[in-house]
């Protein structure tokens, strides 16, 4: 069967998660989780957390799915360690270098790869089963069919998600909160610049859409696949998740108890059908509205929340009537409405209106306590809303009352049967034994002797008044069998603690078995193959066509990083890879070639027929942005690999593992501090290369947002706007993120301010950094003739500039540029 997981954030989140029907939980600390920002949970109550859903065979997960500094390493073993001897049944990992310390550390302890390490394809669950993996979460931009062709050839088990909210861009990949804010998804901070308002403009920096969608253009809709479950099980998902690590413990209940039914329906073979009151408690909990994602094809605009980018609610009616006077507003009702609900008026000017009813009357003026769908009803709100206004209901106490119940009581809801098996005599102790349906048996025997009674001695009723007791212990009484040899008295206090003592004695046997674990595969690190190593070169300039490559070259660079995503929305021929390395052949230059930051199962075949190109002429090195590609690149060729930035090397033990792996060069995130890249650099068992200009990718996403809105995407094919216009997105401060869609129709917001690191540019080298990389893809030829020009004077500067010297770096530089990361550094 397969497995039902639920977040949770908070205790009352776990008990919610549980009682409803989770069969796994997954959860974090207090540190090195991807939601920082919940409660989470410390050690003494992760302890209590793991005895209470193994009792109830529920396994842990626990996330530890951010990238991690060298100073924050031996906390981690000591984290890890910590969590393997109390119990925890799986961590969930991003960071290659967490895995790395997670195999040294702790051996034994499941290695789940989280959604966050961007896995798009079979190779990519392939390479990471190889390290060690024992599950993979794929990313959430798969369809049914990818995920189908992936589950049947997996060497390991699969999770996706099934619920909650969705990121717009490839988990993992994000640096907008980070560029913007300077807090990082990556170290589970992210602050939603997606969930903000945003224009969409033409090169003019004119509106293009107006009115014909809202303003929240990176908004998705929350993910829903309640019609789709039959489809999920029989493609092979070994488990089904849940978002909502921040969500509160009543939605945690809901969702769950929904999803639960659910598959137990599609399970128990009578047809599978949602009925429409476990619709509307799915949207009644949270919704942004509803989607399917890309399961079932590419939804364009209807995958999106444009009009409003949080909860929606349900929609109950529409205004009738207004009194202005006594301000009473009327609604006739397509839903229930209730005392204690809270409701939003979607007006047409003005935004909404919020009301909370607290009492309620009928069409003939008379106090209800409810309506229903049909009936008319009035009650006070606290501003005016006009005739045919929507009503949306966002809060239903009844729903809310009744998830609450779940977890609230302190007594469980979920109980365990058992058979209780009694024995007294005299002259023996009275033995007390617990059997559940898996042949568990727990025992308890009192220290009192039994002795002839003189008045009442013990019957069947006394007996299963005392054993029936099993008060906020897991388990309920089925049956009851009483060997009672006489007339026989033991004191009900020895009763109960015979009792007590069987049922620690069953809870011990229930947490042995599922906390006795496999033994995790040996992870695969070394490489075989003699790999050449690359020329080294002061300036690597990424770039995606010929003229740009000319351009650099002629200006001096050393280095061209050529291909990967066009930013034309073209593809990138073979030949033109052959002419930029003839290119930079005459020029005595280092020519890499580049691979897409992204691959699915149906593009990697481009991507091998590349690789299998460049053998008549092949490059210094080739670049990967994801574990698939370093894998493909390492399985079908012997180039030199060197990781790019997406790939996030933030720690030396992230260079340790791709040194292992065969890589001969890796680029350093860029959400790096210069502090933090020279003590990187002291150890560094790799070469290493730093972005210091260009326009960062701030996203990368399967979603297009002109495609979608200007191009019919998800209506029938795309007629392809990128191609004949520049567009960017204009925030509510005027910065414009210009939008640059590839070949594969993926979507790279890039950042509204150039990074510069000019005024430094002399200092990389002293501090450990070999090459200085120039993200050129989204700049004119005259642009990177120029800048390529600019960094090779500014490099014979001396480390402190003087003043004119100074003056001529930021008259290059512009004035709409940032340095990044490199002082500020990220939460």
């Amino acid at each position: 069967m397969v497995e039902l997981l639920a977040p949770a954030g908070s205790r009352e989140a776990l008990v919610a998660a549980v009682e409803n029907g989770a069969n796994a939980i997954y959860l974090a600390g207090n540190a090195f989780g991807a939601r920082a920002y919940a409660s989470n949970f410390d050690r003494e109550a992760l302890r209590e957390a793991i005895h209470f859903a193994h009792l109830r065979k529920v396994a842990i997960h626990v996330t530890v799915n951010t990238i991690v500094t060298d100073e924050e390493m031996e906390p981690l073993r000591d984290y890890l360690r910590f969590l393997y001897e109390a119990g925890a049944d799986a961590v969930l990992v991003q960071d290659l270098g967490v895995a790395r310390v997670a195999h040294e550390t702790v051996p034994d302890l499941p290695l789940h790869a989280s959604t966050q390490m961007s896995v798009s394809s079979l190779e990519g669950v392939r390479a990471l089963a190889e390290l060690g993996f024992t599950r993979v979460v794929l990313a959430r931009e798969l369809s049914l069919k990818e995920i189908r062709h992936i589950c049947a050839h997996a060497p390991v088990e699969i999770e996706t998600f099934m619920h909650g909210a969705l990121c717009v861009c490839y988990s993992g990949q994000c640096l907008m909160s980070s560029m913007i804010g300077g807090r990082s998804g990556n170290r589970g901070r992210c602050a939603q610049p997606c969930r903000l308002p945003y224009t969409l403009v033409d090169e003019k920096g004119q509106d293009v859409l107006g009115d014909k969608a809202g303003s929240y253009l990176l908004s998705p809709r929350d993910l829903s696949t309640i019609d789709v479950i039959p489809d999920l099980i029989e493609a092979g998902v070994s488990s089904l998740k849940i978002e909502g690590r921040m969500k509160r413990p009543e939605y945690v209940a809901t969702v769950v108890r929904t999803y639960r039914e659910a598959i137990d329906t599609y399970y128990a073979g009578k047809g599978y059908a949602v009925t429409q009151e476990e619709r509307d408690d799915l949207a009644q909990i949270f919704n942004r509205d509803f989607t399917t994602a890309y399961l079932e094809g590419r939804p364009g605009k209807a995958m999106m929340s444009d009009r409003r980018p949080n909860n929606r609610g349900l929609l109950i009616g529409r205004v009738t009537a207004y009194d202005w006077d006594a301000r009473i507003v009327t609604v006739k009702l397509s839903g229930r409405l209730g005392l204690g609900d809270q409701v939003d008026f979607w007006v047409k000017v003005g935004g909404r209106v919020t009301a909370t009813i607290s009492a309620l009357t009928d069409a003939k003026g008379r106090a209800v306590e409810e309506g229903q769908a049909g009936d008319t009803v009035s009650f006070a709100i606290p501003s005016a809303v006009r005739d045919h206004d929507r009503v949306f209901k966002v809060y239903d106490a009844r729903l809310m009352e009744r998830a609450k119940e779940t977890y609230a009581s302190g007594a469980p809801v979920r109980r365990i049967p058992v058979a209780i098996a009694v024995r007294a005599a005299v002259g023996e102790p009275l033995t007390v034994t617990l059997c559940d349906a898996d042949g568990h048996r727990g025992e308890g025997r009192t220290d009192f002797i039994g002795e002839s009674a003189r008045k009442r001695p013990l019957s069947e009723e006394i007996i299963r008044k005392q054993v029936s007791r099993l008060g906020t212990s897991v388990y309920e009484m089925k049956s009851l069998h009483c060997d009672i040899a006489g007339e026989v008295m033991v004191p009900m206090s020895e009763i109960n603690e015979a009792r007590r003592k069987a049922v620690e004695a069953l809870d011990a046997l229930r947490l042995k078995e599922i906390e006795a674990r496999e033994h995790r595969p040996e992870p695969k690190f070394t490489d075989r193959i003699a790999r050449p190593t690359p020329k080294k070169a002061d300036f690597l300039v990424a770039v995606d066509t010929l003229g740009k490559a000319e351009a650099a070259l002629a200006a001096g660079a050393d280095g061209i990083l050529f291909g990967g995503e066009s930013y034309e929305h073209r593809v990138i021929a073979p030949e033109e890879y052959e002419r930029a390395w003839q290119m930079a052949r005459e020029a005595g230059a280092r020519i890499d070639f580049n691979t897409p930051r992204i691959v699915h199962d149906g593009q990697q075949k481009h991507v091998e027929r590349l690789l299998a190109a460049f053998d008549a002429f092949p490059p210094d090195a080739v670049h990967v942005h994801n574990i698939a590609m370093l894998a493909l690149v390492r399985r079908l060729t012997d180039f030199a690999i060197h990781a790019d930035y997406s790939l996030i090397s933030y720690n030396k033990q992230t260079l340790a593992f791709l040194k292992d792996y065969g890589v001969s060069g890796a680029t350093l995130s860029p959400e790096l501090t210069a502090k933090e890249i020279r003590q990187l650099a002291k150890e560094s068992p790799l070469p290493l290369t730093c972005i210091v200009h260009g326009r960062l990718e701030l996203m990368v996403s399967n979603y297009c947002v002109t495609g979608s809105f200007l191009g019919g995407c998800g209506e029938g094919p795309c007629t392809q706007p990128c191609t004949r216009g520049h567009f960017a997105l204009k925030d509510r401060k005027d910065a414009l993120f210009p939008l640059a869609m590839d070949q594969f129709c993926h979507m790279h917001v890039l950042n509204s301010k150039v990074l510069s690191m000019m005024p430094h540019a002399m200092k990389f080298r002293a501090a450990g950094i070999e090459t200085m990389q120039i993200e050129a893809k989204a700049m004119g030829e005259k642009e990177i003739a120029a800048i390529v020009k600019a960094y090779r004077k500014a490099m014979a500067f001396p480390e402190e500039p003087a003043e004119a010297q100074l003056s001529w770096i930021h008259e290059q530089e512009g004035k709409d540029i940032t340095r990044g990361h490199y002082f500020r550094g990220v939460l």
